[in-house]
């Protein structure tokens, strides 16, 4: 019911448009095709002028209303996030100038430059300097916006500060897996003929590594504040993107073909919840690209926490090793087996 009145709506309009249409065809015949069109003429430059005013006023007041709900206010909540918001500001207020003088010139022009009896429109063919120079300055322009970009994109996806931690994370059709390495700092290895084997290995690590076998898996994300955090991407299925919107981050995650960007964290989560006057505010992982009919609902939640926090987060993870392999875990035992003493020995 609701889409047939919608349609009858449609239809309404477009009735009503034609009846215009056609009332003002027979009102150029009464009056005379030359007189209308010039009637017309001067009518639709004042119409443009106003639709510019209004138009910029619109602008105006929309920014007024809107601007405080985006998440310009809040800041970058990364230290790498910065140069973007810079960069994203230069270029805003480039293209923004020139948008605004460019569309006042062309309605101007539009209200200035009508139909008068008595001028002859001039006929400009070419002028070599002028378009050297609306062709040099917007290349000198989008070269310098090139360049912030390649800069800040060379170093995110560079090598992190050597006291940056590691994070792995993993996205599949509709979720995010996480995994820290352990106190030996490095990730073990993964192979996808391994996922479920054991069961509950959906990551599919390589026991046999022994770099694994102090690996954590998490669904949620813990960062300690002020400390860099090097992301290893990947995905399982499809192509997803982790998109790090409060830290002006995003990377796309690839089947078989692992990313990484890293970024400092500024805030805690708690010190968020001050800024944005939200207290049930959290740090959101997104997935940036189209995976899927549950792509809306593949949402990740970082915890960004004072290091001490951290610390004592990550103390109370247990491996996935012991997770699957239970009856390895020595704190199921009788025995006062350390993990150092359970798990093989490094070559």
């Amino acid at each position: 019911m609701k889409e047939l009145f919608l349609l009858a709506i449609v239809i309404m309009v477009f009735v009503v448009i034609f009846q215009i249409a056609k009332a003002s065809e027979y009102v150029s015949v009464l009056k005379g095709e030359e007189k209308t069109r010039k009637q017309n003429n001067k009518i639709n430059g004042f119409l443009l002028v106003a639709f510019l005013i209004f138009g910029l006023i619109g602008v105006y007041v929309c920014n007024e209303w809107f601007f405080h709900k985006t998440l310009f206010p809040q800041g970058s909540a990364s230290v790498e996030g910065e140069k973007i918001d810079f960069m994203l500001y230069l270029t805003i207020g480039v293209t923004g100038f020139i948008f605004i003088i460019t569309q006042i010139l062309l309605f101007w022009f539009a209200f200035k430059y009508q139909e008068k009896e008595g001028k002859k429109a001039f006929f400009f063919p070419h002028n070599t300097k002028l378009e050297l120079l609306w062709t040099t300055v917007p290349a000198i322009f989008l070269t310098i916006l090139v360049v912030f970009g390649l800069i800040n994109w060379f170093k995110i996806t560079g090598n992190p500060p050597a006291n940056a931690i590691t994070v792995e994370i993993t996205g599949h059709q509709f979720a995010w897996e996480m995994r820290y390495p352990g106190k030996d700092g490095i990730l073990g290895k993964k192979n996808y003929r391994l996922y479920n084997k054991p069961s509950g290995n959906i990551l599919g690590v390589d026991f046999d590594d022994v770099n694994s076998l102090d690996d954590i898996h998490t669904t949620q994300m813990h960062l300690p504040v002020g400390i860099p955090v090097k992301l290893v991407i990947g995905a399982q299925d499809v192509i997803h993107d982790v998109g790090l919107v409060h830290f002006r981050m995003k990377m796309d995650a690839v089947p078989g073909i692992p990313t990484t960007l890293w970024f400092t964290p500024k805030y805690t989560t708690e010190e968020m919840k001050v800024r944005t006057g939200n207290p049930n505010f959290t740090y959101e992982i997104s997935c940036d690209q189209m995976c899927g009919a549950g792509h809306f609902s593949m949402r990740g939640i970082i915890v960004v926490e004072k290091p001490e926090e951290y610390k004592k987060w990550i103390a109370d993870q247990k491996p996935e090793y012991f997770t699957l392999f239970p009856d390895k875990d020595p704190s199921k035992t009788d025995s006062t087996k350390t993990l150092a003493a359970v798990l093989p020995a490094k070559n």
